[in-house]
C-alpha cells in the first residue's frame, strides 16, 4: 500500500490530477456545468495518460465538482450543480447572516468526511451493498422515489399542502416529453425541443437564479450591498467546534448518502434531499431548518460527496452505473481493460487497490484545493448588489445556453425564473418542485413497469419484504409529524 502511495505521487499522475480538481472546482462553481459535463471533458484526455492517472483526474473532478457546486449555491443562491440544490436552503441564509465563510469550510471538511466515510464503505463492503442494490426491482424502485417525495413536507417551511403541491407540480413538469413506456408524446405542444422533457439544469438555473434576482428587483434592493458584509470570517476553532457538535449528523448523513448512491440511478442529488429531510426530521429544533442552522449546511453536504463514492459500488461490481458520473466512468474503466463485474477484484487487483488510494488521497486534496476555490470566488461578496445581479443574470444565460447550445433552453430558463418568483411570492417552497421533478419520472416508470410485470396486480407492490418495509416506513414518514403535533396539542394534567 506504501508503494502504492509513492507511485501516485510521481509528476506524471499528480500533475494531471491536481490539473482536474481545479478544473473540478471551476465546473462546479458554474451554474450549469455539471460534475457530469465535466467528467465527460476530461474522459477524452484520460485517453492519453497512464491508467491510474486517468482515474485519478475522473476522481478529482467527480469530487471537488460536487463541492464546488456549493461555492454559488452560498453566495448567489443557485446551486452550482444538482447535488448541491439543498445548500440554497441554509447555507444561503448562513451568508446573508454574514457567515459565508463558516458555511463554506462547512461544507469542505463535512465533504473531505463524507467522501472518505463513502471510500472506506465502498473498500469495506462493497460486494455487500451491491448485493443488495441489485435486488431492488421496479416495486421497490417505486417505493423509494415515494419515500423520497415524502420529504417534500419536511423540506418545506410553513404550509405542508403548499409544499406538497409544489412536488406535485414537479411530478407533473416531468412528465413533460415521450412517455418513458409507451414513447409517444405528452405535453410537447408540436414543439420538438420538449420532446426530450423539460431540461433539469435550465429549470434549476431560472428557479434559484434568475427568480431571486427578480426578488430583489421587486424588493427595491438591488442598488444595496450584499447581505454578507463585514469581518466575514471563521477561525479553525470555530470550525472544530462546529463539526464536533455535529458529529451524529456528519455520519448519519454520510451512511445515508453512501447507501443511496449505491442504489442505481439514485444519484449525490437524492441524497443530498434526504439527508437534509432526515436531519430535520430528527433534529430537536427543526424550526430552525431553513433560517441559516449549522445542521442544515452539513447534512446535504456530508451525503452528496458520501454519495458520489456510494455510486462506485454498483459500477464497480456489477457493472451497473450508480449515477450519470458512473455511466461515463465505465467507459472509461473499459477503455484501459478493466471490466467492471463481479470477478473485477480478482482479475484487475492491482487498479482496484489504486482506485481505492487515489479515491482516500483525493479527500485529503479536496482540502486545499476547495480552500483555493472558496478564496477565488469570495471576492463576489465585496461586490456592489447590482453587479452580483447583473453576474448572476449573465452566467445564468451562459449556464442554461451552455448545455445544449439552444436559446430554447435560455428561454426555458426565464420561464422557470418567473414561475420560481412567483410562487416564492405565494409562499410557496421552490425545494419540493425539484425534488418532483428528480423523482417524478422515477416513480412513474417503476410504477407503469411494475404494473405491466405484475399484469395489473398491485399484491407484489406491498406483498415483496422490501417492498412491505419501504411502504411502512412511507407510512410512518407520514404519520410521524401528524402523531407529534397530536401529543404536543394534549393538555397537560393539572398539578
Amino acid at each position: 500500500m506504501f508503494q502504492q502511495f509513492v507511485h501516485l505521487l510521481s509528476p506524471t499522475i499528480l500533475v494531471p490530477w491536481l490539473f482536474g480538481m481545479a478544473f473540478g472546482v471551476f465546473v462546479g462553481a458554474t451554474p450549469g456545468l455539471t460534475a457530469t459535463m465535466g467528467v465527460a471533458l476530461v474522459v477524452p484526455i484520460s485517453f492519453y495518460l497512464p491508467p491510474e492517472a486517468g482515474l485519478a483526474v475522473i476522481l478529482g473532478v467527480s469530487f471537488t465538482a460536487i463541492f464546488a457546486g456549493d461555492i454559488p449555491a452560498t453566495y448567489l443562491r443557485i446551486p452550482g450543480t444538482p447535488a448541491s440544490a439543498a445548500a440554497t436552503l441554509d447555507s444561503f441564509e448562513m451568508a446573508k447572516k454574514g457567515r459565508s465563510e463558516l458555511a463554506l469550510l462547512l461544507d469542505l471538511w463535512c465533504s473531505c468526511i463524507g467522501g472518505t466515510i463513502g471510500v472506506i464503505l465502498l473498500i469495506l463492503v462493497a460486494p455487500q451493498l451491491a448485493k443488495f442494490a441489485i435486488q431492488f426491482t421496479s416495486y421497490e424502485k417505486f417505493w423509494l422515489g415515494m419515500l423520497g417525495l415524502s420529504l417534500a413536507a419536511v423540506v418545506s417551511f410553513g404550509s405542508t399542502f403548499r409544499g406538497l403541491m409544489s412536488a406535485m407540480l414537479g411530478m407533473l413538469l416531468a412528465t413533460v416529453g415521450l412517455d418513458v413506456v409507451s414513447g409517444t408524446s405528452r405535453f410537447t405542444f408540436g414543439n420538438s425541443e420538449l420532446s426530450g422533457g423539460i431540461g433539469f439544469i435550465p429549470a434549476m438555473i431560472g428557479l434559484f437564479g434568475i427568480s431571486e434576482v427578480l426578488r430583489n428587483i421587486h424588493a427595491g434592493t438591488v442598488l444595496k450591498p450584499p447581505a454578507a458584509t463585514g469581518d466575514d470570517t471563521a477561525s479553525a476553532g470555530e470550525v472544530t467546534r462546529v463539526i464536533v457538535r455535529n458529529t451524529p449528523t456528519i455520519l448519519t448523513s454520510s451512511l445515508l448518502g453512501t447507501f443511496i448512491g449505491a442504489l442505481p440511478g439514485a444519484g449525490a442529488d437524492i441524497a443530498a434531499w434526504c439527508a437534509y429531510g432526515l436531519a430535520q426530521r430528527t433534529s430537536r429544533k427543526p424550526e430552525e431548518f431553513g433560517t441559516g442552522c449549522e445542521a442544515g449546511v452539513i447534512a446535504p453536504t456530508s451525503a452528496n460527496n458520501a454519495a458520489v463514492a456510494g455510486a462506485w459500488i454498483p459500477a464497480l461490481v456489477l457493472g451497473i452505473p450508480g449515477d450519470s458520473v458512473t455511466a461515463i466512468v465505465i467507459g472509461a474503466l473499459l477503455m484501459y481493460n478493466i471490466k467492471p463485474g463481479p470477478m473485477i477484484f480478482q482479475e484487475n487487483p492491482q487498479q482496484m487497490q489504486s482506485l481505492f488510494v487515489i479515491a482516500l488521497m483525493t479527500q485529503v486534496l479536496l482540502i486545499p484545493a476547495g480552500w483555493l476555490g472558496i478564496r477565488t470566488f469570495s471576492w463576489i461578496l465585496k461586490m456592489p448588489r447590482s453587479a452580483v445581479l447583473a453576474g448572476v443574470v449573465v452566467f445564468s444565460v451562459l449556464g442554461a445556453y451552455a448545455i445544449d447550445n439552444s436559446l430554447f433552453d435560455v428561454w426555458l430558463m426565464c420561464g422557470f425564473g418567473l414561475l420560481g418568483f412567483f410562487l416564492e411570492s405565494q409562499k410557496v417552497p421552490l425545494a419540493p418542485l425539484i425534488l418532483g421533478m428528480i423523482l417524478g419520472p422515477m416513480v412513474e416508470e417503476n410504477l407503469r413497469v411494475g404494473l405491466i410485470s405484475s399484469g395489473g396486480d398491485w399484491r407484489p407492490f406491498f406483498t415483496k419484504p422490501i417492498s412491505a418495509f419501504l411502504a411502512a416506513t412511507l407510512l410512518l414518514t407520514g404519520l410521524a409529524p401528524l402523531v407529534l403535533r397530536l401529543l404536543k396539542a394534549r393538555p397537560k394534567p393539572a398539578a
